[in-house]
């Protein structure tokens, strides 16, 4: 039985500073308006997974009530024109590009590995956009992916056992009782950092460092690698279309959005004392808004349909990203997108499909049935690094390169013969130079893990990695336009 209703939101901006406190029960869910009751703490009497146990309940509530009065990181206005251009990568009309850090570290905190991840989300957003011919969508994994879940409640370190680590938002990554005690003052400092990356975010997409020219000169200077033959045709052609735009009068001093780009920020919404410290009711709409970033996702770990963090997330009007894994049932399926989405609203729900290589085609067209079944509007984005991760000869958690663009291949094929729309990717990534996947251009092999391994926790892609990947997706783009224009002929 399907129970959706709809509803046209106010498409209106949100001022900057224009939020109130919420009132104790709110009245009103997220972005559909119906009138139930739901509070922002209601999420406090379900079953909790992947959250730590505080010690000390005083420190934690002396944070919380400190939280609660810092200003949001992100605002209403921002997170519904996310979701309206989230609603066009649902018809093909646009494409999301998500990609960012496993788990943003305090330690490696730097304006330079700020800048050098955004410039090469940039740069592949240049050739995915080239490929699709449509708009890309840029969410970074930033300014909030501090918390990670985790398969186990500890871990062995040279034969003694320790809390897991699970992200500097909740404990440190130091081997030691100390640093795996979880500690509230972390969120304090997470909120720091993530105010200072925003401002430094939106700084570098109006400020002219996004400029398009600027960003496809750099992109050059990776098709010129000697085994980069198949991307220097694209990389040429992308030139040819700038220059022509040039000559005709179309550059960066006559139209602004090729000076400028929109940049959001999205994160697995894992901590709740620290996504309610957050939520603030919207003064244009009455609705409540996840202040945190503008996009959350629920993770494949998390998304009981009974449990804390769907009942946190169905009341928050962001778009809401909800990780599909091997394990999610049609059931399951069909009770998320009416509790997450009750109005079926377009650009509300994206479903991030991550299956691993070679299973993509055993449980993506089942969900898809499913989806067609209830007639839901989703947003179909895969994430091929999760289900892709092992372990190395050397002893490292790794992801082969070629694990990763075969599950992205099988994600669209799949769209392909169901006739659905693959409307976007989600990357673990970084712009430094780091040895934690192995393949791609530059061939990192497993002697060479050790080389530049930094990452706290999963392996990340590196800006050779990503950009090469973000070519080879422009492929698959390019042949699904070409299918698409065969058809209507």
């Amino acid at each position: 039985m399907r129970c959706y209703f709809r509803r046209k939101l106010s498409q209106s901006a949100f001022p900057l500073g224009d939020f109130v406190p919420i009132p104790k029960p709110d009245t009103r869910i997220g972005g559909s308006g119906m009138t139930q009751t739901w509070s922002k703490a209601d999420w406090r009497s379900k079953p909790r997974v992947q959250m730590p146990d505080y010690p000390d309940h005083a420190a934690l509530a002396a944070v919380e009530a400190q939280l609660g009065k810092y200003p949001p990181l992100v605002f209403a206005g921002e997170a519904r024109r996310l979701k309206k251009q989230l609603a066009l990568a649902g018809e093909g009309k646009a494409f999301l590009l998500q990609g960012g850090d496993c788990a943003e570290s305090f330690a490696e905190f730097s304006a330079d590995n700020i800048r050098d991840t955004f410039r090469v989300m940039l740069q592949m957003a240049v050739v995915l956009t080239y490929g699709a011919k449509v708009p890309v969508i840029k969410v970074g994994r930033m300014a909030g992916q501090f918390a990670k879940p985790r398969s186990a409640p500890t871990e062995v370190i040279d034969g003694v056992e320790y809390p897991s680590y699970r992200g500097d938002i909740i404990n440190g990554f130091e081997a030691t009782p100390a640093a795996r005690m979880p500690d509230p003052a972390r969120m304090l400092q997470a909120y720091t950092q993530a105010a200072a990356s925003l401002n430094l975010l939106r700084a570098f997409s109006t400020g002219g460092f996004a400029d398009i020219h600027r960003v496809h000169a750099w992109t050059l200077g990776f098709a010129e690698h000697d085994k980069a033959d198949r991307y220097r045709d694209i990389s040429n052609r992308i030139s040819d279309a700038l220059d022509f735009m040039n000559a005709a009068g179309v550059n960066s001093d006559t139209a602004h959005n090729l000076a400028t780009v929109e940049f959001y920020t999205s994160h697995e919404a894992l901590l709740l004392e620290y996504e309610e410290a957050f939520a603030r009711v919207d003064s244009l709409t009455g609705n409540t808004v996840a202040g945190s970033g503008h996009m959350i996702w629920i993770g494949d770990r998390t998304r009981q349909p009974d449990g804390a963090h769907v009942e946190f997330c169905r009341g928050v009007l962001n778009p809401i990203g909800l990780k599909c894994g091997p394990t999610t049932t049609a059931e399951d399926l069909k009770v998320l997108m009416a509790k997450l989405n009750p109005e079926n609203e377009a650009g509300r729900l994206t479903l991030i499909a991550r299956f691993g290589a070679g299973k993509v085609g055993d449980h993506l067209p089942r969900l898809i049935k499913t989806v067609q079944e209830e007639g839901a509007n989703v947003v179909w984005s895969c994430d091929p690094m999760h289900g892709n991760t092992i372990k190395a000869a050397s002893g490292y958690k790794t992801r082969p390169f070629d694990q990763v663009l075969r599950e992205v291949r099988e994600f669209f094929a799949i769209h392909k013969a169901e006739g659905t729309v693959p409307g976007g990717v989600h990357f673990e990534m970084t712009g430094q130079d780091v040895t934690e996947c192995t393949g791609g251009l530059r061939a990192v092999s497993d002697e060479n893990l050790a080389d530049r391994y930094h990452t706290a926790c999963d392996p990340r892609l590196n800006a050779s990695q990503s950009l090469e990947l973000a070519f080879l997706v422009a492929e698959e783009l390019v042949a699904q336009r070409a299918q698409r224009k065969a058809i209507a002929v």
